[in-house]
């Protein structure tokens, strides 16, 4: 029910059908695994950019092969969720042939989460790795002005059981979306993730959101975003650091973030099985570090929480509920509940 109410607010905003179907399936996707900061909260705003333009529903994306594993994607101001799967279908046809496949994305938006194109790698029996820019909130190391986005990195691996390892993160030390959780929830930041314009700490979280965010882990998440920044910004031929519109600030702008997937066919190195018995192996001395089990690989809460709320159903915050019971009823539509 929550998918299609989805769907239809999006094509009531005037996206185009089959956009909008694979963005409401992205974004249950991340509802189930428990990503609600990338799920059914972000419809108004996706809504809102289709309306006034700044994402261009349909799209017409443009897909060229430059060589042997390598190729772009012009996502012309589309949904970054579309451009990302369509880029994610492309590495994995490039590395189907070549071992390798490299797409970067330009003229795209914001994508969502890295993982949700990490899962389609998997079941192809494919490693991957996506990386996405996005608009400028976080200093560099030393710094005190924003200059890099928080640059989310995602790096992914089938296992034989069907529960992909999935690692993704934010570059800086908060991500924008928690910072919105903490402030809903009028939470305070733990000092050494946002300061204002003069390098002082800020913990409000209302006072964080005009703040910079600071990189994770100082120079070792600066090292991080600027690799993000090369290959998903500079190679792309995207928008780079202060150049890249924000999804909330800068309604009639399209982002024109830019993104850069990899995918590893498995099968050009090891057969698929050598593979599998060798990341098991892997994965109980992981296991090992802890007799008591408490010791587990990223991505498996996700997969737990994908099992549990598909039997039992999403939740969402009474915040998020009371967006979209307000779209709701700006679309002459009944809430999906």
């Amino acid at each position: 029910m929550l998918t299609e109410f989805m769907r239809d607010a999006l094509v009531r905003s005037g996206a185009d059908p089959r956009d909008a179907g694979c963005v409401a399936d992205n974004l249950i996707w991340n509802d189930l695994v428990d990503r609600r900061n990338h799920g059914c909260e972000r419809l108004s705003i996706l809504c809102s950019k289709v309306r006034s333009g700044a994402i261009r529903s349909p799209s017409l994306m443009r897909f060229k092969q430059m060589g042997s594993g390598v190729g772009s994607l012009d996502a012309g101001d589309g949904f970054g969720q579309i451009a990302g799967q369509r880029a994610m279908e492309h590495a994995i046809d490039l590395a189907s042939a070549a071992g390798l496949g490299g797409v970067s994305v330009s003229g795209s938006n914001f994508f969502g989460t890295g993982a949700a194109f990490l899962v389609e790698a998997a079941k192809a029996d494919m490693i991957a790795l996506v990386m996405s820019n996005s608009f400028a909130k976080v200093a560099a190391h030393g710094g005190v002005t924003p200059v890099l986005g928080t640059n989310p990195i995602a790096f992914g691996a089938p296992r034989r059981n069907g529960r992909a390892l999935l690692v993704d993160m934010s570059t800086a030390g908060l991500a924008g979306s928690t910072l919105r959780a903490h402030r809903r929830q009028g939470l305070d930041l733990p000092t050494g993730l946002v300061i204002d314009d003069a390098g002082n700490p800020v913990t409000d979280p209302a006072l964080a959101l005009k703040g910079t965010l600071l990189p994770a882990a100082g120079a070792k998440g600066f090292g991080l975003s600027l690799c993000v920044e090369v290959l998903a910004g500079v190679l792309s031929g995207s928008a780079m650091s202060k150049q890249v519109g924000s999804l909330y600030a800068d309604a009639p702008q399209a982002g024109n973030s830019g993104h850069f997937v990899l995918a590893f066919d498995i099968k050009h190195w090891m057969p698929v099985d050598v593979y599998y018995d060798r990341f098991d192996t892997m994965a109980s001395m992981i296991a090992s570090s802890n007799p008591d089990g408490s010791v587990r690989l990223p991505g498996e809460a996700r997969w737990d929480a994908f099992d549990r709320n598909s039997r039992e159903g999403i939740e969402i915050e009474p915040e998020t509920a009371r967006r979209l019971e307000e779209l709701a009823a700006n679309l002459d539509m009944q809430p999906p509940w």
